[in-house]
């Protein structure tokens, strides 16, 4: 075995086996050191650092990986998410444009495509994206998966369950099991975030079931954790820490969250926020990969923590950060939950003109949202007692 060969497997085992980034990490800086013309391990420790939060130590990676690579269309991409995430969305737009230019073409491309046309609002532009995924094996499961996040984000959630079902459906029929779980976890989440105490346990009930992945099975265990169902929540955390003790996102990232909205659920907020500690290094990182909704929870239920501590001021900075960083959370529903917990902050506060506003925000975000949803209604009758 030679010693590229070597690199090779021991980086690939520790990133994307066991999950120990710090392990992996050293790996390939050892790897670039000794090869580097190699376009390979920059371009890996860029995918790490964005799982890490670290974009800024991302996007360096991937013009490195660029520069030794010129032609590759996965490189770009990578490009395009890192300068999202940086919130930089021209700098995303013209490295797209760079990438059509050389006729370079993959399926994060047009992902990435998709979520940079959301931030900018451009209708014509996502629904592009979308029929150019259409019939096509393994693709179009993962749009109508961004699809039905997006229907979620302004609160339409017939409209999402529906897209959330072909996606499911369409990964099925292309062989990819573990995906369609993955999908029907997350909308057990959104139901549960939406306060849809029955469906969320359906759901996830349902998502836990089938063959499913680790990020998939958070999404299932933390929809548990909202809803109320404590016991199998801790089941199926203790289940993702038998399964993967080196992992570092689920070991600082997930575990920490789902516990985190466990203590909230026996009333002990200071508990909640004490255990998210483990977090704060890696709460920024694209936890789930780059096409899986599972990004800066553990800065969303540190708010809501803050917010049952009656610290409207804590739980104020943790919502202004998810609002800060829209290239991480994109569409999901989190990032228009998040003017409702800064509402709820202000409130707290006693800042009444700052709360009126924030709830006007999400409840603009959300005028088309179908109008039994819990959460809705809870916010409804709350900007209305400010009045």
């Amino acid at each position: 075995m030679s010693e590229r060969e070597k690199y090779y497997i021991e980086s690939h085992y520790h990133h994307f086996v066991t999950g120990n980034l710090e392990e992996a990490r050293n790996i390939y800086e050892l790897w670039a050191q000794t090869y580097p013309r190699e376009s390979v391990p920059p371009a890996n420790l860029g995918v790490l650092y964005q799982t890490l939060g670290q974009h800024d130590k991302a996007l360096e990676k991937f013009r490195e990986a660029l520069r030794l690579a010129p032609d590759d269309a996965l490189t770009y991409a990578n490009l395009v998410i890192s300068y999202i995430c940086l919130n930089r969305l021209q700098d995303a737009q013209t490295t797209g444009e760079e990438a059509q230019a050389k006729n370079l073409d993959s399926t994060d491309l047009h992902l990435f495509q998709y979520e940079m046309r959301f931030l900018k609002h451009d209708a014509l532009q996502l629904a592009q994206q979308i029929k150019w995924a259409k019939a096509k094996p393994g693709r179009e499961s993962l749009l109508q998966y961004f699809e039905a996040n997006t229907a979620a984000n302004s609160g339409q959630l017939g409209k999402s369950r529906e897209f959330f079902a072909r996606a499911g459906a369409s990964a099925v029929r292309a062989g990819e099991k573990d995906w369609a779980a993955g999908a029907e976890a997350t909308a057990a989440l959104y139901e549960a975030l939406f306060g849809n105490v029955a469906e969320a346990r359906q759901r996830a009930a349902a998502a836990i079931a089938q063959s499913i992945g680790k990020d998939g099975q958070y999404a299932a265990a933390l929809a548990l954790a909202l809803a109320g169902e404590s016991s199998r929540a801790q089941g199926v955390a203790e289940d993702l820490a038998k399964r993967f003790p080196e992992d570092t996102i689920v070991q600082f990232n997930y575990l920490p969250t789902i516990r985190a909205q466990l203590a909230l659920k026996r009333n002990d907020a200071a508990k909640a926020v004490e255990t998210l500690e483990a977090a704060v290094p890696y709460e920024l990182g694209l936890a789930g990969g780059t096409t899986f909704s599972a990004n800066l929870y553990p800065v969303y239920i540190r708010g809501e923590a803050y917010l049952a501590a009656h610290q409207g001021g804590h739980a104020a900075a943790e919502f202004q950060k998810i609002l800060d960083h829209s290239g991480i959370v994109v569409n999901e529903p989190m990032g228009a939950l998040a003017h409702l917990g800064l509402a709820r902050a202000y409130a707290l506060q006693g800042e009444t003109t700052r709360a009126k506003l924030a709830y006007q925000e999400f409840l603009t975000l959300w005028k088309d949202a179908d109008p039994d949803i819990p959460i809705l209604q809870q916010a409804k009758a709350e900007d209305a007692k400010l009045q």
